[in-house]
């Protein structure tokens, strides 16, 4: 005869055990929805669909106002910007991505040595993972920028006037520089110019050359690249030399690879040039500014619209505007449509979302974003109101 006692004890464990499994599950479902409402922003709500892009955001942390790199999922409908996430990094004033769009790399612009971090980033949440950092074996890195196989990375120290290529390795780590470069000269701004002052790396349209724009020497300096082994050799044309004391800052190529523009920091001027297998041939010298402008010059960022039809120049300075010219596409020669104030002060980096419809801009010394509507017909732009509140952002890059 079965002990009755027994029978009973283990009905009420049975009972015990079916009952602490739903707690369990109960406990684990909570905690899940806390997390998820934990990294949700309180501000605004996720109402922007899985196709919409992504907004990285470069700031310059010495000034106390933000923390490193910050990542928002933008509504291409609206113009809202949600922030999703951010990390905390030393003055990551620019960005680049990897060609495959899952590498973030960003310059830390420290006055003393500088460096370049990476970063693994991920569609599915936005969320970016620190990877390594490596010395720049220089001062005040500024730019950095992807070759087009995704194998390397080139960066430009202001300060200290040298530029630097890197390998990448598949984890997205980057690995120790494989070019050491400094270019050595001066300009006849002797403020501005006292040396050199490599200020990017450009990477050409079909990755056979690396460009320096060094605005301390007034020159683009010309590289044969090897894609495979990352080595540099100066071109049989070692470098374009640009009006004394105009001081070369950003370049853009068009989509065909047959146009190039420069933006000049020092006499705020885009030149136009015709390209062709690491040649520049001027065609165009255009003012950023009006015909009376009287103000102090100090020209930025240089970005065509995604369909080709006009180019866009920032200016900071006295100016604060964003110059604005149609493009001829079989000339690649300019003619001004306007220049519009930017409503903030100090535009450094603007860029155009993936779809064109807006154009953003990031005020250093306003420490916002100002979301403008672009005009597709007509160029021109209009502010929207919507702003991103940030701390000295410096750097606009996408990521669709």
């Amino acid at each position: 005869m079965k002990n009755p006692l027994t029978s009973i004890t283990v009905l009420t464990i049975i009972a015990l055990l079916s009952f602490s499994g739903t707690f369990a599950q109960k406990k684990k479902k909570k905690s899940t929805a806390h997390k998820q409402t934990t990294t949700k922003p309180s501000s605004t709500t996720m109402s922007t669909a899985p196709s919409d892009p992504y907004l990285l955001l470069g700031t310059y942390t010495n000034s106390g106002k933000s923390k490193g790199i910050y990542v928002y999922k933008f509504d291409a409908a609206t113009g809202e910007a949600t922030e999703v996430n951010n990390v905390p990094s030393s003055n990551p004033s620019f960005l680049a991505i990897s060609p495959d769009k899952k590498t973030v790399f960003a310059v830390n612009e420290d006055n003393g040595p500088g460096a370049v971090s990476s970063y693994a980033f991920d569609k599915k949440d936005g969320s970016l993972s620190f990877i390594n950092t490596e010395p720049t074996s220089g001062e005040s890195p500024c730019f950095v920028a992807t070759s087009k196989n995704g194998k390397f990375i080139a960066v430009a120290n202001y300060s200290s006037g040298n530029y630097l290529v890197y390998p990448v390795e598949k984890d997205g780590s980057i690995g120790e520089p494989v070019e050491k470069r400094k270019d050595e000269g001066t300009g006849p701004n002797t403020k501005r110019q006292e040396k050199a002052h490599a200020h990017a790396t450009v990477f050409s349209p079909d990755n056979k050359y690396l460009f320096i724009n060094d605005l301390g020497t007034d020159k683009i300096m010309i590289y044969h690249f090897n894609a495979a082994t990352g080595s540099l050799t100066p071109a049989k044309t070692p470098f374009v030399a640009v009006k004394p004391g105009s001081g070369p800052r950003h370049m853009t190529f068009d989509a065909s690879g047959k146009f190039a523009y420069l933006m000049t920091e020092l006499s705020g001027e885009v030149v136009v040039y015709k390209y062709n297998e690491g040649q520049f041939k001027e065609v165009q010298t255009i003012s950023s500014h009006p015909a009376d402008f009287k103000g102090s010059i100090g020209s930025a960022d240089i970005h065509i619209s995604p369909d080709g039809n006009f180019l866009y120049a920032s200016n900071r300075g006295d100016a604060n505007s964003i110059a604005i010219f149609k493009r001829d596409a079989a000339t690649g020669k300019l003619t001004s449509v306007g220049f519009q104030p930017t409503m903030g002060k100090t535009p450094r980096n603007f860029n155009f979302d993936p779809s064109g419809n807006f154009l953003l801009v990031a005020h250093q010394q306003s420490d916002d974003v100002v979301i403008f509507k672009v005009d597709k017909k007509t160029g021109l732009l209009t502010d929207t109101g919507k702003r991103i509140n940030v701390g000295s952002p410096v750097c606009v890059l996408w990521v669709k």
